[in-house]
């Protein structure tokens, strides 16, 4: 309820500032060389503040992704808002929605929310920018990786509809009433992810830097959404253990254990990366078939412990 509160409010919040930018353009007839000239610095307040919305709902979502991703009734959601693909990527996991523009343009199962609004605001697909003009938006003299004028036609069609599934969610998460199987199910779904996450990171610019072929992920790197995530997940690990206590105080133990250990494990990455390491591509295999190996094996003991309380798992 929180995350999801917090996920409709910084929504909300790009929302309003995509609809600033919407008619500040629309005021110029989207004359893009025309607003730039002319309203620099309004157009900076406007899309710095839009950035700082997505970067604030990333770990807002990312906190409560394990619950959401991880239970069936709700799964739904995550691949619309954070892990579904265009259907021009393949065929499962297509995110189920055709977005329509304010102009009347639509975009065919284009991808999920967190994706489509990152794209256009770091700029990472030149069909959502307006490529002809280089903005520096921070105003440090240069102009950085990231710093891109939107299509305001397309942001605004964006942030609409992601404002619109984050308040449908939050009156879902309403209404939800978490049984035992919903808490197993999403430890055991969502803890052994950890080697597609650390590929994702693999392919990403904080890896990859410019030779990154991966679109997204350039606002946030792949390990703080996998430590929101085990966060979120330790939360839920917390209500179940004491069902855990009552048959196998050992394995209840262990199970805490390996999961904190998990989340340091990615943590301390994490920091380095921080601090100005970098990693190469053989670094992230070779830490995420660690974290896998560890995930796997915690999933399991949490398989064993739903065995013997008689909880279903639904996978």
């Amino acid at each position: 309820m929180e995350k999801s509160t917090e996920l409709r409010d910084h929504t909300a919040s790009l929302k309003q500032h995509a609809d600033e930018y919407y008619e500040l353009a629309k005021t110029y007839q989207f004359d893009y060389n025309a607003l730039w000239t002319k309203e620099q610095q309004k157009v900076r307040d406007i899309l710095q503040k839009a950035k700082s919305d997505f970067l604030a709902a990333n770990p807002a979502y990312e906190l409560m992704e394990g619950i959401v991703a991880g239970v069936p009734s709700l799964a739904h959601y995550d691949i619309d808002i954070d892990a579904g693909i265009s259907a021009e990527e393949g065929t499962e996991d297509v995110v189920s929605f055709d977005l329509k523009l304010p102009d009347g343009k639509t975009l065919e199962k284009p991808g999920n929310y967190f994706y489509l609004a990152e794209l256009t605001l770091w700029g990472t697909n030149p069909e959502w920018i307006i490529p002809q003009i280089k903005p520096d938006l921070d105003g440090n003299g240069q102009v950085d990786f990231g710093e891109v004028l939107p299509d305001a036609n397309v942001l605004k069609g964006i942030s609409d509809a992601f404002a619109g599934i984050s308040a449908q969610l939050l009156e879902d998460a309403k209404k939800w009433k978490p049984t035992p199987s919903d808490a197993f199910t999403a430890l055991v779904v969502m803890i052994p992810t950890m080697e597609e996450y650390f590929q994702a990171w693999k392919e990403s610019r904080f890896v990859s830097g410019d030779q990154a072929e991966s679109k997204q992920f350039v606002a946030v790197s792949r390990l703080q959404d996998i430590t929101d995530i085990l966060a979120g997940l330790q939360v839920v690990y917390k209500h179940v253990r004491p069902m855990i206590d009552k048959i196998d105080a050992n394995q209840a133990n262990q199970i805490e254990t390996d999961l904190s250990g998990l989340r340091t494990f990615v943590s301390e990455i994490l920091t380095k990366e921080k601090a100005g390491n970098r990693f190469t591509a053989e670094d992230a295999d070779m830490l995420g078939a660690e974290a896998q190996n560890r995930a796997t094996a915690i999933a399991g003991q949490v398989t064993q412990a739903a065995a013997k309380l008689n909880v279903k798992i639904e996978v």
